[in-house]
């Protein structure tokens, strides 16, 4: 069964061009051409997957990411002329679930979408799982995480790392387990980009950032979640 997707792209030519392919895929696709509609269509439509140029007029990709990752959880795959390692890692922390950069092939980008649209059928299919790790719960039902009950707004990037490595706590992962366990990067990943989102997380989670409790450097490796927070603790002495 075809997908709902809403493609925003301003070259119109372009955007006739991946629609055409993801039709032919059996997806129902919407084409907008500015961020403020792709604002509107995705609210109003609610679709099942985003197509996101980052370089579009009025409002750019990056806005339209920020805007609804705000209240919804949408799978967005962005498109980008920009190749740079930190603007690549700007769109994940801000919420896309995988990127293109121009120039690429449609077929690559048919493939991609189905990449996401299987690994958010996943993801739906076990939204039942609450992991509690000490003080510290994330909740899939809810897409939740909170720390001495107290609600920690984490972006999907981070949510989807924290859920990764409270499925097994205590287990060490690679960065590279991560990202493909996390978002499916099978074509390139960047090294740093588990590491931002650490980064991020321990300033969210941690008192002490720099002497974490609950999401440890496993060094030579990558990281782990403790398994209880007197690990975490004595971990972080």
């Amino acid at each position: 069964m075809g997908a709902r997707i809403l493609v925003a792209e301003d070259d119109v030519k372009q955007a006739e061009l991946v629609r055409r392919y993801l039709e032919r895929e059996g997806h129902s696709t919407v084409v907008v051409h500015d961020g403020r509609a792709a604002i509107d269509e995705s609210r109003r439509r609610r679709p099942d997957l985003l197509v996101l140029d980052i370089m579009m007029p009025g409002v750019d990709g990056l806005d339209v990411c920020r805007v609804l990752r705000a209240d919804s959880d949408v799978p967005i795959i962005m498109l980008t002329a920009r190749s740079t390692e930190d603007d690549l890692l700007l769109g994940l922390d801000l919420g896309a679930d995988d990127y293109l950069t121009k120039p690429y092939s449609p077929r690559e980008l048919v493939a991609r979408v189905r990449s996401v649209l299987r690994r958010s059928a996943a993801r739906s299919r076990t939204n039942g799982d609450v992991y509690r790790v000490g003080g510290l719960v994330i909740d899939s039902i809810q897409h939740e995480v909170k720390l001495d009950g107290e609600l920690v707004e984490t972006t999907p990037a981070e949510f989807k790392i924290l859920a990764c490595l409270a499925a097994s706590p205590g287990r060490a992962f690679t960065r590279q387990h991560l990202l493909e366990e996390a978002f499916g990067f099978e074509h390139y990943a960047l090294d740093r980009t588990v590491d931002v989102h650490v980064l991020n997380l321990r300033k969210k989670l941690e008192v002490l950032p720099s002497r974490p409790r609950y999401l440890l450097t496993v060094y030579g490796v990558g990281y782990k979640l403790a398994p209880t927070f007197q690990e975490a603790a004595d971990d972080a002495s």
